[in-house]
Order: structure tokens, then C-alpha cells, then sequence
């Protein structure tokens, strides 16, 4: 058998991504439900649709500041207290001239009507009188305090904001699913609403391991390698919106492991480790958590996936209360990979949004690429917007072992497992890397 034959023949047992991704995620379920007061909501993911009590704006009223009146005051048919000759260099024909009866801020409350040939000085946001249906911008008046010349005519409505223009009650506002905005706080607040029922952002806790492992801050030596893994995940965790904790560096002791990973099942809704996923001599994380051992641990199943960087996965549960656990490969291209593929869409699932996977985009191929066969390959690329519409995608220089092309993409470009090239200008597949949930 030829090499080539040998490397298919190995592909053809691997696990499609697919197919695993699928077979976890049923595994998963979104965080129980909580009641929050609108400043606690912000940043978690609603758990039901949310509609407006109340209509926003909840009263009719002044856009902007100037005078409320009676459009057929002001009109050309109008007869206001009466018209006078324009201002010198203003709009030609004459200016209207009314009465200002009083003065409206937006904290006034009484209701007051207008009569004719009368108005009343507003400030925006202030209730409009009854019978009002426009308001004139100061600037476009003499600014009079008594009375008003109004020098230019708007059209009937402007500056007014009528109940419920903006969202009348019964609006829905957002489906369950959605993240809690800033924009969205206000919205909520606006329209009467003090507290929703939002998914807890999950609690996810970050474990590195290995004896060869030190801590950042030194050079690498022979038989040392520095964390890099339980830093950038951890900054990976946070930025999916999670409350993510970097416990750092576990040593390849199984009593440290089992014992490390009981103790932070009280903190987490998900543990994400890296490294010792392989079937080597050192590769303790696989050994360990893929055995039963009464309620301390396991099962954590390690599946050869069809991925490229790291084939090697592992999910299942830890401890007592069954924290789901998810395994990453010990490389950092390969950790931030599988991440993206693996990690984030679980801790989406968790906090209950939607949708759980990056966007994806179809994009012309600049540069011709190739890809191990049999696998499904993320490569670090560049992305840009072409101005015709649609978009280009430039593969970064390294593969996806770069950290440095990593820390450059901004997309995934995505080949599949049948695809051993890809030719320039040929299309394909990007996720999206838009630095956000």
C-alpha cells in the first residue's frame, strides 16, 4: 500500500466534524433561567421573548424645541393673530405672528389645549398641547417670548412625536435567544420593562497541563514550553461573553489532575483543558479522564476527528454534579482552532444564544492553497469586502500552526475534507472572525 493510500485509509476512520459537532452538542443544555434587574440583564442571553407593555413615546410630544401650534395657523390659509412683512434677506412672502401663552419643559404634566392663534414655547420632549400638530424650530422664528414671528412654514407634523410612533405596546422587542445590548437595556427601559429573564453567561474555567509547561514571562527552554494556551483561552472565553478562570498550569500527576478539575466543578458550568489529548506517553488527560472512577470522574470520550490542526478531541463530564468538560489539543494553533470549532458553539449553547456558530461567508480565493486530504482544514486568512459585492479571502502565510497568522485573520478560511486544492479564484467558505459574540 502507498503512502498515500495509508494516509486515506487513516482519514476514512476518522470522525466527520460534522458528525461530532452534532453528537455534543445534543449532549449540552442552556443554563436554567434567571429574573434580573435591567443593569445585571446586560451581556447575558434572553431566555423569552420580550414585548412592550407600553408604547414609547408614551405621550405625544415635541421633537424639538421650538413652538407648538396649529398647522392651519401658520399655513398660507391660516389666520393667526396676524401676518407680517418677511425679514430682511428671509424667505419671501410674510411671516406669521402668534401668541405665546406659555412655556412647556419636559417636565410639565397639566394637560393644555391651544386656541386659535395662539402657541406655546416647548422644549424637546415636552408634552405637545391638544389640538398641536406641528412644531416650529426656534430658529426658524424671531425667538419671541410674548409673541412669535415664525418666518418659515414646515410641514404639518414636523417636529412632533406622536404615542407609540416608535414602538406601540404589544411590540416585540426581542425573541428569546438574543443578547442583551446596551441599546436593547434602553429599549426595555423605555417601553416600561425592569427586569427580563435572561440565560446566566456561563461560568467556564481554563486548565493547561503538562510538566513541560512554565508560566509566561521567560524564554522557552529545552524541555520547557511557555503557557500560552490558558491565557488566549482564556481571553477567548471572555470574549464569547462567558465568566472565564484561568486556574493556569496542572502538572502531569493524575491524584493533581482528578483533584484539581473535583475542586473547580463548584465554579464551572464547563471546563475547557488543553494538552494530553494524544494516545503518547505523556499525554496523562486522555489517560485519566477516559476512565470511570466512582462519581470523581469520566466518562470523557476522546474521538480521532476529520480536523486539521488537531485531530484529537475529548468531551464527556467530570465530577459529581457532571460538569461537562471540554479537551483541546496542546499545540496553541491547535487549542485556538479547536476552540473556534469546539469550544465557542458550547458555551453559546449554554448561555442559551443563537445562533451558535460563527457566520460564514463565500468568498474568491486569491491565492491557490492545499489541504490534507481527508480533513477539514481552518486556515488563518484575511477577508475583505469587494466593491462590487461579495467578498475575497487571502490565505495568511504559515498554515494554522502560526500564532502569528492566528493573531492577524480575520477569518477562517474553511477546505473540506475531499479538498486536497483549492485554485485561485475559486470560491469558498470563511467563518467570520468579527471579535464578538
Amino acid at each position: 500500500m502507498t503512502a498515500t493510500a495509508d494516509a486515506e485509509a487513516a482519514a476514512n476512520e476518522l470522525t466527520p466534524l460534522a458528525d461530532y459537532l452534532g453528537s455534543v452538542l445534543r449532549r449540552l443544555r442552556a443554563l436554567p433561567p434567571l429574573d434580573l434587574d435591567l443593569t445585571q440583564a446586560h451581556g447575558n442571553v434572553l431566555a423569552e421573548d420580550v414585548v412592550a407593555p407600553h408604547s414609547f413615546p408614551a405621550f405625544d410630544q415635541a421633537a424639538v424645541d421650538g413652538y407648538a401650534a396649529r398647522w392651519e395657523d401658520i399655513s398660507s390659509g391660516g389666520r393667526g393673530v396676524g401676518y407680517v412683512p418677511a425679514q430682511p434677506g428671509g424667505p419671501g412672502g410674510r411671516a406669521v405672528r402668534l401668541n405665546v401663552v406659555g412655556d412647556l419643559g419636559a417636565a410639565s404634566w397639566r394637560p393644555v389645549r391651544l386656541t386659535p392663534g395662539a402657541c406655546f414655547s416647548v422644549a424637546a420632549g415636552a408634552p405637545l398641547p391638544i389640538t398641536a400638530d406641528v412644531v416650529v424650530p426656534v430658529e426658524w422664528t424671531d425667538q419671541g417670548m410674548a409673541a412669535v414671528e415664525i418666518h418659515r412654514v414646515p410641514k404639518r407634523g414636523y417636529g412632533v412625536r406622536r404615542a407609540g410612533a416608535e414602538l406601540p405596546a404589544g411590540t416585540l422587542l426581542a425573541r428569546a435567544g438574543t443578547y442583551v445590548s446596551p441599546a436593547l437595556v434602553a429599549v426595555f427601559a423605555a417601553t416600561g420593562i425592569g427586569h427580563v429573564v435572561v440565560r446566566p453567561s456561563p461560568r467556564v474555567v481554563i486548565v493547561a497541563t503538562g510538566d513541560e509547561l512554565v508560566d509566561v514571562g521567560r524564554a522557552s527552554q529545552p524541555g520547557q514550553v511557555v503557557d500560552a494556551n490558558s491565557h488566549a483561552l482564556t481571553a477567548a472565553a471572555a470574549e464569547v461573553g462567558a465568566h472565564a478562570y484561568r486556574v493556569g498550569i496542572c502538572d502531569d500527576d493524575p491524584e493533581g489532575l482528578r483533584g484539581l478539575l473535583e475542586d473547580q466543578t463548584l465554579r464551572a458550568d464547563l471546563i475547557i483543558t488543553t494538552g494530553g489529548t494524544g494516545t503518547g506517553p505523556g499525554d496523562m488527560v486522555r489517560r485519566i479522564l477516559s476512565r470511570r472512577e466512582g462519581s470523581r470522574a469520566g466518562p470523557v470520550t476522546f474521538t480521532e476527528v476529520a480536523l486539521y490542526p488537531g485531530t484529537a478531541l475529548g468531551f464527556g463530564t467530570v465530577g459529581a454534579e457532571e460538569v461537562p468538560v471540554v479537551c483541546l489539543p496542546g499545540d496553541p494553533g491547535a487549542a485556538l482552532i479547536g476552540f473556534e470549532v469546539l469550544a465557542r458553539p458550547a458555551i453559546n449553547l449554554l448561555a442559551g444564544a443563537e445562533p451558535v456558530f460563527r457566520p460564514s461567508v463565500r468568498a474568491h480565493l486569491l491565492e491557490t492553497v492545499s489541504s490534507p486530504g481527508g480533513l477539514r482544514e481552518f486556515r488563518p486568512a484575511h477577508v475583505a469586502e469587494r466593491r462590487g459585492g461579495g467578498y475575497t479571502v487571502q490565505p495568511l502565510s504559515g498554515g494554522p500552526f502560526t500564532l502569528s497568522g492566528l493573531a492577524e485573520a480575520n477569518g477562517l478560511l474553511v477546505l473540506g475534507e475531499r479538498v486536497t486544492t483549492a485554485a485561485a479564484g475559486s470560491t469558498v467558505d470563511v467563518l467570520l472572525l468579527d471579535r464578538r459574540r
